[in-house]
């Protein structure tokens, strides 16, 4: 293809900027333009329609331009516009450009002064412009206007800010020269987000109209607020002039003879005028493009890079292709299996840091919740002697019972026993319900096909609904087992002999303390919430042992806060707070005692429902149990208190113990049964049923063709990536086509400051680097550098160049050196 030159870079990026635009997304990419920005009146848009030579811009007073236009001018031999909204049409009349700019405009806007940040594109072809790419922005007001919001002001600075803030935007900031310079809005703004001047290109407007015997010349002489690029003066048509439809060439011609008449300007008329602002909007958008390419090429790779794995699926994708439905759904389905059982198992990849999910879920329940509910059972110690005092007076009837009746131990375990189905049930429940949400994330990655999605979630639902039932029969026929034998000979079995030596505080302080008191049954961080007034709520790592509740300032445990005895602690349930997004229970002293400091109670916080519970159910290992559960024993025996004879009380205890110890032995064989039951009977054989069942039942279900029909936005997103992705790679080609060697003028040295040599007075000083004509040099030379010549390396870093000492371009060109190339004068 060649090297296509520089002055194929404008057209390269209207091509992205197409691309991009095209596919209703930026790619994140900031391409190089010129942002027009100005006060309202202060002569944009005529700048623009001088570049076209046409009338295309509506017009006005107020605010006329309220939607930021990129104009996209290209060097062509026929004349006509095109809008990127209407596709495949081309205007010649330029008065409907006009027209459809202002529908357009009042489609998103409204007609009555709106304003919106959502662009118009339009190309303009003819063969009177020079490429360049520019956006006209709305002017800048004070005062809303019509519907106009009142904060229309900083809605339109907002709005400025998005464009010129990018480091790849050349600013043209255009002020009128009848205003004060140093109340220029545009100025402003561009003194905001450009300091150094480096992207800002000054532009004076209705030099025409400034009163007599004044002028811009120390303005234009970038001498009262010197720009790095300068200042270029412009007259545009007056106000009589567009409503007298004034040709624009006339206009052009009438600025060329005021230039050259004005005695304060024609010196440097050749520097004036639309024409070569738009020569020199060229020059400088080109070279800035130059600049950025580099990494612009590294942007665009880092984007095509990110895109590869998303895209990989795409690539070979055959809509026609007879195999792909089913392929699909065998992928499908084998996938979904495997993240079935990844989720149950566990796996190393891509593991949730936020939250517990899957078969971790399933083992907190296993672990905690239902160990929880099975020891809250045990709490209601007066209801429970009542009920073995009644046993054994009934068992003895009418008769005075010398002996323990062994009918009343094995009543009492059996109605303890029978209370065991209601927390089997619920943990059967809640695993259902997790398997349930289980099923429901893994179908997310069928997505793409609803229909499967719906059909495999149905399914797989279903069959677990099946198992639930099947596996609560099986919970319900271990209690029965349970109950149909209670085996005295166990060998954790403390015997009848035993169990007349314990005492009540000995049998309270067994049933309390299970675990050995030094073993720490539980670490984690709580917040301690305390009112504002006393220091206000912290959070500290706390230890749970079977003696102590300690906290301490952070994990490792080095400065202990405070250590709290567990004896006569009960667990107290707390609202959550009006504006507390954390989940709180307390800890009390059932003795009304102050528990930490001056406090009554010490409300602990967690992030989570869940965490909670899991410090509840630890805290009932250590003995910590419910306040609730204490007040509905005390108050669900009958209203009248009785006493019992000593030898009635003896047997009481003595079969208290038997069933404490017996209840013991089933609570821990069901605590080990029920997690394999439900592994067995419901996980595993869900897991067995989607491997080897599922894709038979979804061929069962009919038609295949509408199973894995394509979602809409899926085939939407598959083809907004495939376009993306191919924009991308066609960009990176352009760029790669494109050689950044050739030469161009560089940004000027800040301006001098008031001792300028080029003022009067001032001490004689070197020539300037760059004089006000800037020389180009011609591209790179064949055959070796000069000896005596320095090289150096090339701005963009890619080949060494011979540095050029500028002269003036004279003005025929030798035969054979191409239109467009310039001169370099050798040492």
């Amino acid at each position: 293809m060649g090297n296509r030159g520089m002055e194929d870079l404008i057209p390269l990026i209207n091509k992205l900027q197409d691309a991009f635009s095209c596919i209703g997304q930026s790619c994140n990419l900031d391409l190089p333009q010129i942002a027009v920005v100005g006060g309202q009146s202060a002569g944009k848009s005529s700048v623009l329609e001088n570049f076209v030579g046409r009338d295309f811009l509506p017009r006005g007073s107020g605010i006329v331009t309220r939607r930021p236009l990129i104009l996209q001018l290209v060097n062509s031999q026929a004349e006509y516009a095109e809008f990127l909204h209407c596709k495949g049409r081309k205007f010649v009349d330029f008065d409907e450009v006009r027209l459809e700019i202002e529908a357009e405009t009042d489609r998103i806007t409204g007609s009555n002064k709106g304003i919106s940040a959502v662009p118009i594109n339009l190309r303009v072809y003819s063969p009177n412009v020079l490429n360049l790419t520019l956006i006209d922005l709305p002017g800048m007001t004070k005062v809303a206007v019509g519907d106009q919001p009142a904060d229309i002001e900083h809605q339109i600075r907002d709005m400025l800010l998005q464009f010129v803030t990018k480091e790849s935007c050349l600013i043209l900031a255009v002020t009128p020269a009848n205003m004060d310079l140093a109340n220029s809005d545009a100025l402003k703004i561009s003194k905001e987000v450009d300091p150094q001047g480096l992207r800002t290109i000054g532009v004076i407007t209705k030099l025409d109209l400034m009163d007599e015997g004044t002028d811009a010349r120390d303005i234009l002489e970038n001498k009262l607020l010197p720009l790095r690029r300068g200042y270029i003066g412009v007259v545009n048509r007056s106000q009589k002039d567009i409503d007298g439809r004034k040709d624009i060439k006339a206009a052009l011609a009438a600025e060329r003879k005021f230039f050259l008449s004005h005695p304060g300007y024609r010196h440097m008329a050749d520097r004036m005028g639309t024409p070569h602002l738009q020569k020199t909007l060229n020059q400088q958008l080109t070279n800035h493009i130059r600049d950025t390419l580099p990494g612009l090429r590294s942007k665009l790779q880092s984007q095509l890079l990110s895109l590869e794995k998303e895209v990989e699926e795409y690539k070979n994708f055959k809509p026609d292709d007879p195999t792909r439905k089913t392929k699909a759904l065998l992928q499908m389905v084998q996938q979904f299996g495997v993240d079935f059982e990844k989720r149950i198992e566990g796996s190393g990849d891509q593991v949730d840091t936020v939250e517990l999910s899957g078969g971790a879920r399933i083992n907190r329940i296993f672990h905690e919740r239902f160990p929880f509910e099975l020891v809250k059972m045990e709490f209601d110690e007066k209801e429970l002697r009542r009920e073995i005092s009644y046993a054994i007076k009934n068992i003895h009837g009418v008769r005075t019972g010398l002996f323990t009746p062994d009918l009343a131990f094995e009543a009492i375990v059996k109605k303890q026993i029978i209370k065991l189905k209601e927390p089997c049930l619920k943990c059967v429940d809640l695993v259902v319900s997790e398997l349930s949400t289980l099923v429901r994330k893994c179908t997310e990655k069928l997505v793409s096909y609803p229909r499967l999605r719906e059909e495999t979630e149905r399914i797989v639902t279903t069959y677990v609904r099946e198992r639930d039932s099947k596996t609560k029969d099986q919970v319900l026929l271990l209690i029965d087992i349970e109950l149909s034998y209670i085996n005295t000979n166990h060998e954790d079995f403390i015997g009848f002999a035993n169990a007349q030596q314990r005492s009540t505080a000995t049998a309270t302080i067994n049933n309390k303390k299970r675990v050995m008191p030094n073993q720490v049954i539980r670490r984690g961080w709580l917040t301690i919430n305390i009112s504002i007034m006393k220091g206000g709520s912290k959070d500290y790592w706390f230890v749970l042992t079977a003696e102590s509740l300690s906290w301490y300032k952070d994990e490792e445990e080095k400065e202990k806060k405070y250590m709290l005895p567990l004896d006569n602690l009960k667990l107290r349930d707390v609202e959550k707070g009006f504006m507390s997004t954390k989940h709180t229970f307390a800890i009390f002293n059932t003795e009304s005692r102050n528990v930490y400091k001056d406090l009554r109670q010490i409300e602990l916080a967690c992030d989570t429902q869940e965490d909670v519970d899991s410090w509840k159910a630890s805290f009932l290992r250590a003995g910590v149990y419910p306040e609730k559960d204490q007040v509905e024993s005390e108050d669900s025996g009958p209203a009248e208190s009785f006493s019992m004879d000593p030898q009635l009380e003896r047997q009481v205890e003595t079969i208290r113990n038997l069933v404490d110890s017996y209840i013991g032995i089933v609570n821990k064989s069901i605590r080990d049964l029920m997690p394999k039951t439900i592994m067995h009977l419901m996980i595993n054989s869900a897991k067995d049923f989607i491997h080897s069942e599922l894709l038979a039942y979804l061929y069962s279900c009919g038609d295949q063709g509408s199973l894995m029909e394509e979602s809409a936005d899926q085939a939407q997103r598959r083809d907004e990536m495939l376009r993306m992705y191919h924009a991308l790679k066609e960009a990176l080609v352009i760029i790669g086509d494109i050689s950044t060697t050739t030469i161009s003028t560089p940004i000027p040295p800040p301006p001098a400051g008031p001792q300028d040599p080029s003022r009067p007075g001032a001490t004689p000083g070197p020539p300037p680097a760059n004089p006000p004509n800037p020389a180009f040099a011609l591209g790179p030379r064949p055959g070796p550098a000069p000896l005596n010549s320095h090289a150096g390396p090339d701005p963009v870093g890619n080949v060494p160049v011979i540095p050029s000492r500028p002269i003036r371009v004279p003005p025929g060109l030798p035969p054979g050196i191409p239109r467009g190339a310039s001169w370099v004068s050798l040492p």
